[in-house]
């Protein structure tokens, strides 16, 4: 058998079977796809390459899926820091969007979140946020994966001026990326209280008619979100999107920190997806989702950094660690989401929520050749006795030496190939030089 590439690991991880750990495999890639995993004792008399790797150290795992990101919000990084959410969104944020964001600003920004995600082991993320064409358009110039959010919200933004623009505008570039490989779409509408049930009726009917759909949305991010809500609605905020008919499995929904527990088996027997963002909700003090106890009902979990405004990093590797130890102190069970329920969350979770488990998640034979290459054979993660836990609980992104995303190597040893390093940051420093003196002209 001849591959493209063959690579000789120390350990494989495929994520699926839960648990399951392969010492001295190889894994074989072929046009884009994973086409062998095999003990290195058959490998090395049976397979042939045109590339082959040693790599007697590393551990292979699935690459990691990002499942909420607002990645243009790097160049915001810092700008805003030690408040809470509202007066964040509100007295910031948005004011700094509405004076900055446009296509070269998303253009740019998303640029530095890939280069970052990419050498952290991060081959897909979830977007949400303005100008998804251009975002888009620079994932696929960079050989990333990405599910690019059709942002719907009821005010005017820089992207459109009402409903009917940015429904407009969501299917035209529905249309646009239909085809295209590495990227797919998902309808974004920003929060419950960002969007009215008339543009909520409409976009779940839109949804019901594409295949495939998901509807990735804040929800249930902050108390002060739930009150809001009950205040105006005489209800809360998911009993309010269960009446209209949107929680079910197509519904991405993040935060959810604020979770009673018929809202939990809610969510189960509906068959809803949740992204949980540990990091984020820690620095805006928004709370805690109850990891555990949804797991517990059934609910597919998923893993995301959100923005690099709120975190302030896109470190999936940091974010693994902090799920699984804030997921104990939670449940006050120290066995709860153990290292490779985490993992999985991170990966095979991302892609079940984002409808792209039999394309990417886990490494398994015909799936597309996602994945990431970690260095344990460093002082900061030996000895290694699971290379599981290691992972989780001491591996830091700087260990990610290898990346390839549908076949291509997009990180050789710590080298980034389609994105120029020195230009990006180049651009990052002009963009904050520019935001910080508070100029008013476009670049």
């Amino acid at each position: 058998m001849h591959v493209d590439t063959l690579i000789h690991a120390r350990w494989v991880i495929p994520v699926a079977p839960a648990g399951q750990v392969l010492e001295e495999h190889s894994v074989g890639i072929s046009n884009g796809r994973i086409a062998v995993i095999a003990p290195q004792a058959e490998t090395r008399s049976q397979i042939t390459a045109d590339e082959v790797l040693e790599m007697p150290g590393h551990a292979l795992i699935p690459g990691l899926v990002n499942a909420h990101t607002h990645a243009a919000m790097s160049l915001f990084r810092g700008l805003a820091d030690d408040l809470p959410l509202m007066s964040w969104l509100n007295d910031h944020i948005w004011p700094a969007e509405a004076r900055w964001v446009h296509e070269e600003f998303v253009a740019d920004g998303t640029r530095l979140a890939m280069a970052e995600m990419l050498r952290g082991g991060t081959t897909c993320f979830n977007d949400m946020y303005f100008f998804p064409d251009v975002t888009a358009r620079v994932v696929n110039q960079t050989g990333m994966r990405a599910v690019i959010g059709l942002i719907i919200i009821d005010f005017a933004t820089q992207w459109a001026d009402n409903a009917d623009g940015y429904f407009a505008k969501a299917i035209e570039v529905y249309d646009r990326l239909k085809n295209k490989p590495l990227t797919r779409t998902a309808f974004a509408p920003h929060s419950p209280y960002a969007v009215g049930d008339d543009s909520l009726q409409r976009l779940l009917r839109l949804a019901n008619e594409l295949p495939d759909m998901p509807i990735h949305m804040h929800v249930h991010e902050t108390r002060e979100e739930v009150r809001q809500s009950l205040e105006k609605h005489g209800k809360r905020p998911l009993a309010r999107l269960d009446e209209l008919g949107l929680v079910g499995p197509n519904l991405v929904a993040v935060h959810m920190t604020q979770l009673e527990d018929d809202e939990v088996a809610l969510l189960g027997e509906r068959g809803a997806q949740v992204v949980h963002c540990p990091e984020s909700n820690l620095k805006l003090a928004s709370g805690f989702c109850p990891v555990q106890q949804l797991l517990d009902a059934g609910v597919n979990l998923a893993l995301g950094t959100d923005g690099a405004a709120s975190n302030n990093d896109l470190d999936m590797l940091g974010e693994l660690r902090t799920a699984a130890l804030l997921a104990k102190g939670v449940a006050g069970d120290a066995s709860a989401l153990p290292a490779h329920r985490a993992l999985e969350m991170a990966t095979l979770g991302g892609a079940r929520a984002l409808g792209l488990a039999d394309e990417i998640g886990s490494l398994t034979v015909g799936k597309a050749a996602d994945i990431a290459a970690i260095d344990l054979g460093r002082p900061e993660t030996e000895p290694v006795y699971n290379p599981i836990s290691q992972i989780v609980y001491a591996a830091s992104r700087e260990q990610v030496t290898d990346v390839w995303v549908a076949g291509e190597q997009l990180l050789r040893e710590r080298q980034l190939t389609s994105l120029d390093l020195a230009e990006i940051s180049s651009n990052a420093a002009l963009w904050g030089a520019k935001i910080e003196a508070g100029d008013q002209k476009p670049r």
